[in-house]
């Protein structure tokens, strides 16, 4: 069986080539669909062969995903984030899949271990973090709200576990983890708006990121991530705060209009 690979991208060009050539050894294609970036994602994607570059106006990442999968050639997809990249032992399992008859009615999930700050984070309830990420583009597609897209797939489609992780190199570091915690946030807001969804912001705000912190901390063992889980599970906080933060300043400007 062939299988295509997708990423979407913008602005990627530290993380692009580690992830396609992670991709080479497995898959049959490889379409990234960019967002107009301004650096050098381009060049990098155009020195692959296997490439097909694409670019399409960011709409939301759900839907920019799902173009990209509409661009593909074969059945199957496979999809990557472009800070994404597939373990030796992952690309091995995918290999061993190929080998067999095509199971239209299954999806595949890998579990994805993250990376903050050049630590491997265990616990804090972002590992296992299992992500349908193989599947018959036929029988699923993308869904979920902005930007926590995720596969949905048919019913009577079986999810079989892989075994082997995805590496996920989500923030390099505190700045960029808070940057991504800022662009994520908006992001969250505004599909809210656009949902014409009115949670109760205030006491979101007030009561879901003290208990979120509890969690992530104690109830999911980020101490045992020592320090970097200690800051993960702050910066999760803040996150909630911000999102509902934002979306009660954009509703009041909605509202002003």
């Amino acid at each position: 069986m062939k299988i295509s690979a997708t990423i979407i991208t913008y602005n990627e060009a530290l993380n692009i080539k580690e992830c396609i050539q992670s991709l080479i050894p497995v898959v049959d294609e490889i379409i990234v669909v960019d967002s107009l970036s301004t650096d050098n994602t381009a060049l990098i994607c155009q020195e692959f062969s296997e490439v097909k570059f694409i670019t399409n106006a960011f709409e939301g990442h759900v839907q920019q995903k799902n173009f990209a999968m509409l661009q593909t050639t074969h059945e199957l997809v496979l999809s990557l984030d472009a800070d994404e990249r597939l373990s030796q032992s992952l690309q091995t399992e995918i290999l061993a899949l190929k080998l067999k008859a095509v199971e239209r009615d299954v999806a595949y999930s890998m579990p994805r271990l993250n990376n903050h700050y050049g630590y491997w984070i265990k616990h804090s309830g972002v590992y296992p973090d299992r992500k349908i990420r193989l599947w018959n583009k036929n029988k699923g597609k993308w869904g979920g709200n902005n930007p926590h897209d995720k596969v949905i797939v048919q019913a009577g489609v079986e999810i079989k576990q892989l075994k082997s992780d995805i590496l996920h190199f989500t923030t390099a570091s505190i700045s960029t983890h808070l940057a991504q915690v800022n662009k994520f946030s908006e992001i969250a807001a505004a599909d809210l708006i656009k949902a014409n969804k009115k949670p109760n912001a205030y006491f979101k705000m007030l009561f879901d990121p003290p208990f979120l912190f509890i969690k992530k901390y104690f109830f999911q063992l980020g101490f045992l991530d020592g320090f970097p889980g200690f800051v993960i599970a702050i910066i999760s906080a803040h996150a909630k705060f911000l999102k509902y933060a934002k979306y009660i300043q954009m509703r009041s400007k909605n509202d002003a209009l």
